[in-house]
């Protein structure tokens, strides 16, 4: 999952993205509204956090621009503001959920798993692929009913591919999933990612295969 966080404090923002991280959530950090226009305008997420109130503008803003060209990205509001007002102009702005500060950590979790199994959102349960099974709500991979134990970027490379099982994967897109654009990528990251996790399918006998095309990107598919 890849959630834009709009907030300008940094130490809240450093604070919730280092808790997210710990649940696989990839976190894009925009401290003001001017540039998280830009981080929608070049990246795509599964959803938005924002606070409302924001340097150079009201966070509101924001949902305006995004429902008025088509894109249904959740959003939810994060507020000091906590009149009944206030939330109701923040709904309608077309915000999805609303949260007033101080919050519980447990909360937002809460409020963004509730939106996530929406179903205009929420992908099919599980990929299967060979012996390969894949949950796609609980982000849990098994092979032959045994869970295959991956650390948190490796499991991102083979949730993108088996999402995609069948078709050529490219590199910048499985790098926009497994990192954040604040990231630093070394230039040959990714590929010590696959590597590792080539190796684990194929010691755990997956019958499913990591085929790399040379400058273009990776394929996930069956052994042949």
């Amino acid at each position: 999952m890849r959630l834009l966080l709009v907030e300008d404090e940094p130490q809240m923002a450093d604070a919730l993205a280092t808790a997210l991280h710990q649940y696989d959530i990839i976190v894009d950090h925009a401290p003001n509204l001017d540039f998280a226009r830009s981080a929608v305008a070049e990246h795509v997420h599964d959803m938005i956090v924002l606070d409302r109130q924001l340097p150079d503008g009201d966070g509101l803003e924001l949902i305006r621009h995004l429902r008025s060209i088509g894109a249904a990205t959740p959003v939810i509001v994060l507020t000091a503001r906590g009149s009944v007002a206030d939330r109701v102009r923040g709904l309608d702005f077309g915000a999805d959920d609303y949260l007033a500060k101080p919050f519980a950590l447990e909360e937002l979790l809460a409020r963004i798993r509730a939106l996530m199994r929406r179903p205009a959102t929420v992908a099919p349960m599980v990929a299967r692929l060979g012996k390969l099974e894949f949950n796609l709500d609980d982000r849990e991979a098994r092979i032959g009913g045994k869970v295959l134990d991956l650390p948190r970027r490796e499991l991102l490379v083979l949730e993108t591919l088996i999402r995609r099982q069948g078709r050529t994967v490219l590199r910048t897109a499985l790098e926009e999933a497994v990192y954040a654009f604040d990231d630093e990528i070394q230039s040959n990251a990714l590929d010590s990612h696959v590597s590792r996790l080539r190796k684990k399918l194929a010691d755990a006998q997956a019958d499913v295969e990591i085929h790399g095309i040379r400058g273009v990107g990776y394929l996930l598919r069956p052994t042949a």
